[in-house]
């Protein structure tokens, strides 16, 4: 098939009418299907259904401590240890939260706002024009936290490689530019993996201001696609890193376990360094008493090691891996004639993002949701919900079924080639 660009004005008015008799068809199906959010599929979520018949064996750690009771604020020895092998850093360096890491990163940035960090010149709330470094596409409840906080937030662009550090470098020149958000592992919703070198890039940078601050979330560091187990582990530790690279304070690290285990009733953590911990901890000691340790002993028992995690994810990948390759076969047979749209293919995470042609993205929305299709408003994965090429789209494949996600890619493609066709023709 020709692509569109090389088609007569008669010839994409053929394709028009034809384009528009399947979108009807679509339509007339009464269609409700949702792949707006990355959600766990009920079948992901009943791979931890036993995770509670381990409290069978009593509420005491290894240490015989009582889970019931009070204390142990930074969370028990053997989930901190968990956490430390899949975050490759040491249990020392670990702080136990109960299911959001989002409320972590929420409550570290308000601890900034109010108190400073540990090498402020004053608290952050007290800097006016404060700014905060997005790279775009991205995590858009991240850009609501720093929004919400009062930041200006500034978009850097995303490469194949993880954000562009000579945007990134030239930016944090300005002191007022206080931190970035990343997702160094199948990032959301590129599904990028940060090399090696723009880690490195982003530990050593010098910055202006002297409380500069990288929130790593490593929400999808075990979130795998693939069997290949060399495929684990690729991220260098950035708390090593930082450190190596004199910036020892710069980096706070958060992961949960809500796409592990029960995305509602999981557990989630931080990791830094030791004085960023005991600077955080005279402020949580004030806040908390403990979080959720009987959630924590239920976690460590049913997943007591990373050769555990590794299996049990495994069983994740085995239920979304047919999921994504539906999405990308789809896109394929639909789309792959012409390079007016672009997709990604990602090794792991929980999105696809496809990029529609520039100036069409918020139409493919709004014709999807008329054809029972409901996806992320374009423009959410950018600052302020703005993306200004209004091309990318985020797709989350994870919940619905396989032939769910097969009619609504479907449907998304017509969308894009119905918008990419009149949009043609009215530059002709």
């Amino acid at each position: 098939m020709k692509g569109y660009r090389e088609m007569t004005k008669e010839e994409l008015l053929a394709e028009r009418k034809e384009l528009n008799e399947r979108y009807e068809k679509c339509k007339a199906l009464n269609l409700t299907l949702d792949m707006t959010r990355g959600k766990p599929s009920p079948v992901q979520l009943d791979l931890s259904n036993e995770i509670y018949e381990t409290l069978k064996d009593g509420f005491k750690t290894a240490k015989n401590e009582d889970t019931r009771n009070y204390g142990i604020a930074p969370g028990i020895e053997e989930i901190r240890k968990i956490f430390a092998d899949i975050l490759g850093t040491d249990k020392d360096n670990i702080f136990m939260g109960n299911s959001s890491s989002l409320n972590q990163m929420y409550d570290a940035i308000m601890r900034s706002m109010v108190f400073g960090e540990i090498d402020s010149p004053k608290p952050w709330s007290q800097v006016e024009g404060r700014k905060w470094l997005c790279p775009a596409p991205g995590y858009d409840r991240h850009f609501r936290v720093t929004e919400t906080m009062g930041f200006e937030l500034i978009s850097v662009p995303m490469t194949e490689n993880g954000p562009d550090m000579d945007a990134v470098e030239e930016l944090v020149k300005d002191e007022k530019v206080k931190g970035i958000w990343c997702v160094p592992c199948y990032s959301n919703p590129d599904g990028v993996v940060y090399s090696e070198e723009t880690c490195r890039r982003l530990a050593k940078m010098e910055t202006a201001a002297p409380d500069f601050r990288i929130f790593w979330d490593n929400a999808y560091v075990v979130h795998h696609l693939t069997e290949d187990r060399n495929e684990w582990g690729k991220l260098p530790d950035m708390l090593s890193l930082c450190e190596q690279s004199g910036h020892a304070n710069r980096v706070y690290e958060f992961a949960s376990s809500s796409k592990i285990t029960f995305a509602g009733g999981g557990i989630s953590c931080f990791a830094c360094n030791k004085d960023n911990m005991a600077y955080a901890k005279k402020y949580l000691n004030a806040q908390t008493i403990c979080t959720n340790k009987v959630n924590q002993l239920a976690h460590a028992r049913f997943l007591p090691d990373l050769e555990s995690v590794y299996a049990h994810m495994m069983k994740h990948a085995s239920i979304l891996r047919p999921k994504f390759e539906a999405c990308q076969r789809v896109l394929g047979e639909e789309l792959g004639f012409d390079n007016l749209w672009h997709w990604t293919d990602p090794k792991g995470g929980y999105f696809v993002s496809f990029y529609a042609m520039p100036g069409t993205a918020t139409k493919v929305v709004s014709m999807c949701k008329e054809a029972g299709v409901a996806l992320t408003p374009a423009g959410a994965s950018y600052p302020y919900g703005k993306d200004p090429s209004d091309s990318n789209i985020r797709l989350a494949p994870s919940f619905p079924e396989v032939e769910d996600i097969e009619k609504a890619v479907r449907i998304l493609s017509i969308c894009a080639k119905i918008t990419a066709v009149d949009k043609l023709l009215e530059d002709l």
